[in-house]
């Protein structure tokens, strides 16, 4: 297998991370079409969970604003059972969290979507719930 490996420059101004992804990026068709099947996969799982769920929410086991999120939903609506993916726990869980920043622009972890509408990280879904909003979603 070729190896193309990029700049400093390069590898910044195509937004990699080098903590999550290897600087030396696979360079033949093979590989690229082992990826797009992959993001097939993971858009379908996203899609999915968001479609087939009244809550979904995309998480991370150690994070204090997922917690909070997950804490607002089983307080105030403990007849609904969220899907929680913990992104943290899944081999997919950056591919999940790469997809869902194409999808919504939020990069960041809680993404809670009720009734296939985006609500966003725990900030607004908290906003949501003050202004009425969550429940009025949840109710739908």
């Amino acid at each position: 297998m070729l190896l193309r490996l990029l700049s400093p420059t390069q590898a910044i101004a195509r937004r990699i991370n080098t903590a999550r992804f290897p600087v030396a990026v696979p360079f033949n068709t093979h590989n690229n079409l082992r990826f797009a099947h992959t993001m097939s996969s993971v858009q379908d799982l996203v899609e999915n969970a968001i479609a087939s769920n009244k809550i979904a929410i995309f998480s991370k086991s150690w994070c204090p604003y997922c917690a909070r999120a997950k804490k607002l939903f089983q307080e105030n609506f403990p007849e609904e059972t969220p899907l929680v993916l913990e992104l943290d726990l899944r081999d997919d869980g950056d591919a999940i969290q790469d997809y869902l920043e194409h999808k919504t622009g939020q990069s960041t972890v809680p993404n809670v979507f009720v009734n296939k509408k985006q609500v966003g990280g725990n900030d607004k879904t908290q906003a949501a719930f003050k202004s009425g909003e969550l429940t009025r979603l949840v109710h739908l």
